[in-house]
């Protein structure tokens, strides 16, 4: 790792991360309030139609307990794409999109490995995501709070939860970074990530909406975060490990690759 390229990132990215921690407190807030406000009409209502309930859940979430309610907003397009930002934006921009620029060269023409350069970049991602969902959480304990909700909300396996959610967008910062390594263009390093971003959210969805299919969710990433059962139960060990080793997996090649790769002249 290199202390002076980890602190330029920083610096790069420092208004992003004020924006996306802003934004994602403020998002996690809006979970219990919505809970609050609608989640136990929604529920009796339901009860009511039980040819309704399966379609009444989204990804795993629902509007009829807290816990669930939690869920949907992890499992919702805003918090995702937020945390994209960090999980699939910084890892493309820092290595195809720097290749694309031509300016790839010149910061590895000074004393910085590619190693280096690829693991300051990783860790750094990391650290972005860790706050970044650090503070969807403390906007949701805020707003427990807020709403005399907390008592429905085991605040012990708050940090099981924060693991878990970083543990899944570490997996996609590594998959992100494994296509930034593998092109010199950020076109198709794009197209390979959001393709298998989003084709593990659609199975994700599909399983949750549709009984038959709901086989296809072991399949998604997105299933392997749970945040009402681990907000219940306590951290999920199975679901963890699995990210971890998709994530670790993902770093292997590039660690590999990035190194041997050829970087052709700029066009």
């Amino acid at each position: 790792m290199n202390r002076t390229v980890f602190f330029h990132v920083v610096r790069q990215q420092r208004l992003r991360l004020v924006v996306v921690i802003a934004a994602l407190t403020g998002w996690g807030t809006l979970m219990p309030i919505i809970y609050s406000a609608i989640g136990e009409q929604m529920a009796s209502i339901i009860r009511q139609f039980p040819a309704f309930q399966q379609l009444a859940h989204f990804g795993g979430g629902d509007l009829f307990s807290l816990p669930g309610t939690i869920s949907l907003g992890f499992i919702h397009p805003i918090a995702i794409a937020l945390l994209a930002v960090f999980a699939i934006a910084l890892p493309l921009s820092g290595v195809a999109g720097e290749r694309q620029r031509g300016t790839l060269e010149i910061v590895l023409a000074r004393p910085v490995s590619r190693r280096s350069y690829y693991v300051t970049l990783l860790v750094a991602a990391i650290l972005f995501i860790g706050l970044a969902v650090a503070a969807t959480l403390v906007g949701t304990v805020i707003a427990c709070s807020a709403v005399n909700v907390l008592d429905q909300l085991d605040v012990s396996n708050l940090p099981a939860l924060w693991l878990n959610g970083v543990l899944l967008y570490f997996a996609i910062a590594a998959i992100a970074f494994a296509a930034s390594v593998s092109f010199d263009r950020m076109g198709p390093a794009a197209g390979v990530v959001l393709a298998i971003v989003l084709i593990a959210y659609f199975l994700q969805i599909l399983g949750s909406l549709w009984p038959d299919a709901e086989w296809l969710q072991t399949y998604s990433l997105f299933h392997y975060l749970q945040p009402d059962l681990v907000l219940s139960e306590g951290l999920q060990v199975f679901d963890s490990v699995l990210l971890l080793v998709v994530g670790v997996a993902a770093v292997a090649y590039a660690v590999v690759v990035f190194p041997r790769r050829d970087l052709a002249a700029p066009t």
